[in-house]
């Protein structure tokens, strides 16, 4: 059964590319169906409509529908990372613009903005405020990647 509420995303073109990408970098991920245009509609007969996928059991579907809008930062797909090795891996394989690295977030090589963050500092930001959970954010302001091992030692105030 498909989930009643999933998330779209608008592509100009690259749609399909964009699916197979994702789903062969996370694990239990799959296309699930690809939609195409036909005669009279605004894109060329036979160009991929809506590509649909779940990329480890989140809905998702890509929609091309041309140059007419973009995508921006104020919406993000957000990856919960077990490990430093996980983070540098989706890292290395999202990140395609490094200006618009800050604080765990990159945009792919497609527009759209993601945040790779480990699962730890997140149970760490789930905890009441507190001295050590400042340290911590503070220096999560200041990397581009998350670096676990420094985000812990500023938890802990530990240089």
């Amino acid at each position: 059964m498909k989930p009643r509420i999933h998330t779209c995303l608008w592509f100009a073109t690259q749609a399909e590319e964009a699916a197979r990408f994702y789903t062969a970098l996370f694990p239990n991920s799959r296309i699930t169906s690809v939609l195409h245009y036909g005669t009279g509609d605004p894109m060329p007969e036979g160009a991929a409509m809506l590509v649909t996928l779940e990329l480890d059991g989140h809905a998702l579907s890509l929609l091309n529908g041309g140059p007419h809008f973009t995508l921006s930062p104020a919406a993000s797909l957000v990856v919960s990372c077990a490990d430093q090795a996980e983070v540098d891996r989706c890292w290395s394989a999202l990140s395609a613009v490094p200006e618009a690295e800050m604080c765990g977030w990159l945009v792919d090589r497609w527009g759209v903005s993601w945040q790779i963050v480990p699962q730890r500092f997140m149970e760490r930001m789930e905890e009441p405020p507190s001295p050590a959970r400042q340290r911590m954010t503070t220096a999560m302001r200041q990397m581009r990647k998350l670096d676990i091992a420094a985000l812990e030692r500023a938890y802990a105030g530990t240089p």
